[in-house]
C-alpha cells in the first residue's frame, strides 16, 4: 500500500505508539451511564412475544461524550471533560469510571433537578434486544449553562483540540456552543463536532463537524441517498456554517471528507460488524488525535475509518485501546488489494488529490482476462510514463460484447483483484461501457497509454486528453505473448 492513496501507514502507525503526541483535548458536551446487561436466550415468554433473557452479568461504561473522552485516553491522549450529570448513583458511578480511566472529571458539573442520562442495554448473546433510557432532554438551566460555560474557560488552556459531542441531551445549547467556539478562536484552536438534530446553527465557525448519513439528511431536509447530492449538501454546509470541512461516515461505504475545494472518501474497514454503539464517538476521537498531530485528510480518514471499524466488531459500548488500532494496522498493511479497487467517483477523488500534489496520472485500459508477462511488462512501462496509473477494467458485460460469449475466462472481481496486487497500478475501476471514453473524460489524466499496435489517432480519448493540455503515449508490447494465444493453448492441451 502506498500512503498517498489509502494513508501513510509508516506516519500512521509511529503516531498510534507515540500516543499521537500525548496533548490535552477539552471534550464538551453530554454524558451518559451505558449498563449493559448480558445474557442468554433460549425461549419465548408465555407472557408476551419477546425473548426471555438469563442475565448472567452486568458491565458499566461512560458512554456519549464520556466514551469519546475514553476513546482519546485510550490512543494516548490527555483529556479534560465538561458535561453535566443528576445528583444520584449513575453520576456517581460515570465519574468513577471516568477517573478510573485517566480522564479529568474537574469540569463536570452537577445539576440535581435532573437525572443523569442512563442507557440501559439488554443483550443476548451478541444481540441487542432491548435498551430502555433514563434522560432528561430539556435545555440546561441559564445557571447551569453558565456554570459549564464557566468550566471550559477553566479547562481550556493547553487544549490541542475540542470535541463538541452533542446528544442533544440540553448540554449544548446554542449560547453554550457559540461561547465554546468563540473562546476556541481566540486561541487557535480547532473544534470538531459530532451533531445532533436539524439546526447546526449553532455550531456556526467550527472547524469541522462529523455527521453520520442520516444526520446529515435531517439537516438538509431532503435524501442524501447518492454520492452527487451528499457532496453538494456538505459544500454548501461547509459555505453557509463558516467551516472547513464535514467528515461524513457512511457506514458500510466508509468515510467522506468534503470541503469547498476537496473530495476524499475511504472505504470501510471492517470486516463484521456486531453493534454500531460508539462508533461515532471512536471515529471523531481518532479523528481529532490525527489532526492534532498534523495528519493530512486522508490519513486522518485512514485512521479514524480504521479505529471505528474495530468498535463496531464488538457488542456494546467499548473505549478502543491502542493495541487494537496498531493490530489492526498491521492487518490493513498485508491484506490491501481491494482499497485500490473504487468506482467513478472514487477514483475521480483520488485523481484529484494526486494532481493537487502536482502528481502526473497515467490512464490506461483494457480487459486483463488471463495475466501474463506481456501485461505486467506493459503496465510496467505505462506507469513509468507519470507518477500514478490509472487502470480502467472491462467489465465481463463488455468483455462478452467484444471478445464474444465464451470470455471471459475471470469474471470481472478476480481480475481486479489480481490486477490490484501489481505494484504498478494505483488504482482499478470498472466500467461497463464498449470504450472507456466516460472514465477518461470524468478523470481527465494527464497521460493515455495504449499499446504501440494502435495508431495514435485510433486510441479513443486521444482527442479529449490532448484538448486539455495531456499527451497520448504508445507503449511497446512483448511479442508473441496475449490472453487469446493462452486460452488456445489451454483448449488445444484440453
Amino acid at each position: 500500500m502506498r500512503g498517498s492513496e489509502q494513508g501513510d501507514m509508516e506516519r500512521i502507525r509511529k503516531a498510534v505508539e507515540q500516543g499521537f503526541g500525548g496533548g490535552d483535548v477539552l471534550v464538551v458536551g453530554d454524558l451518559m451511564l451505558d449498563i449493559h446487561a448480558w445474557g442468554s436466550v433460549s425461549r419465548i415468554s408465555p407472557e408476551a412475544p419477546v425473548p426471555v433473557v438469563r442475565r448472567l452479568r452486568q458491565t458499566l461504561v461512560a458512554g456519549g461524550a464520556a466514551n469519546v473522552a475514553m476513546n482519546l485516553v485510550g490512543l494516548g491522549l490527555g483529556v479534560k471533560l465538561v458535561g453535566l450529570v443528576g445528583e444520584d448513583d449513575a453520576a456517581a458511578q460515570t465519574r468513577q469510571e471516568l477517573a478510573r480511566a485517566g480522564v479529568d472529571v474537574g469540569g463536570i458539573v452537577i445539576d440535581p433537578q435532573r437525572p443523569t442520562t442512563t442507557k440501559m442495554r439488554i443483550i443476548g448473546g451478541h444481540q441487542q434486544m432491548l435498551r430502555l433510557d433514563q434522560e432528561s432532554t430539556e435545555p440546561a438551566s441559564p445557571d447551569t449553562e453558565a456554570a459549564l460555560v464557566a468550566k471550559v474557560g477553566q479547562e481550556i488552556g493547553g487544549a490541542v483540540a475540542i470535541i463538541l459531542s452533542d446528544y442533544a441531551k440540553g448540554v449544548l445549547t446554542p449560547s453554550l456552543c457559540r461561547s465554546v467556539i468563540a473562546m476556541a478562536k481566540e486561541r487557535g484552536i480547532p473544534v470538531l463536532v459530532d451533531p445532533k438534530g436539524a439546526d447546526w446553527g449553532k455550531y456556526r465557525g467550527a472547524t469541522r463537524i462529523t455527521p453520520n448519513r442520516s444526520e446529515l439528511a435531517v439537516v438538509a431536509g431532503r435524501s442524501v441517498s447518492d454520492r452527487e447530492s451528499l457532496v453538494l449538501c456538505a459544500r454548501a454546509l461547509c459555505k453557509d456554517l463558516e467551516i472547513d470541512a464535514l467528515t461524513v461516515t457512511l457506514s458500510e461505504e466508509g468515510i467522506l471528507h468534503v470541503s469547498e475545494t476537496a473530495e476524499i472518501c475511504v472505504p470501510a474497514m471492517a470486516k463484521e460488524v456486531f453493534d454500531v454503539s460508539g462508533a461515532g464517538d471512536t471515529a471523531i476521537a481518532a479523528l481529532t488525535a490525527s489532526l492534532a498531530v498534523g495528519f493530512e485528510d486522508r490519513d486522518a480518514l485512514v485512521t479514524a475509518n480504521l479505529a471505528a471499524g474495530i468498535v463496531v466488531g464488538k457488542v456494546g459500548t467499548v473505549p478502543l485501546a491502542q493495541g487494537e488500532l496498531l493490530g489492526a494496522l498491521d492487518a490493513l498493511t498485508h491484506a490491501p488489494l481491494h482499497f485500490k479497487i473504487h468506482d467513478l467517483a472514487g477514483t475521480r477523488a483520488l485523481v484529484d488529490s494526486w494532481k493537487a500534489k502536482g502528481e502526473k496520472v497515467v490512464f490506461t485500459n483494457g480487459c486483463f482476462d488471463i495475466l501474463h508477462a506481456g501485461h505486467v511488462s506493459y503496465l510496467s512501462k505505462a506507469r513509468g510514463l507519470g507518477d500514478r496509473l490509472v487502470l480502467g477494467l472491462n467489465s465481463d458485460a463488455s468483455v462478452r460484447r467484444l471478445k464474444g460469449p465464451t470470455r471471459p475466462i475471470n469474471e470481472q472481481g478476480q481480475r481486479a483483484l489480481v490486477l490490484a496486487g501489481l505494484e504498478a497500478v494505483d488504482a482499478v475501476v470498472v466500467f461497463d461501457e464498449d470504450t472507456p471514453l466516460g472514465l477518461i473524460v470524468g478523470l481527465k489524466p494527464d497521460m493515455l497509454a495504449k499499446g504501440a499496435d494502435y495508431r495514435e489517432d485510433d486510441v479513443v480519448g486521444a482527442r479529449e486528453v490532448r484538448s486539455w493540455g495531456g499527451a497520448v503515449s504508445l507503449v511497446e508490447l512483448v511479442e508473441g505473448v496475449s490472453t487469446t494465444r493462452i486460452a488456445g493453448r489451454i483448449a488445444g492441451n484440453a
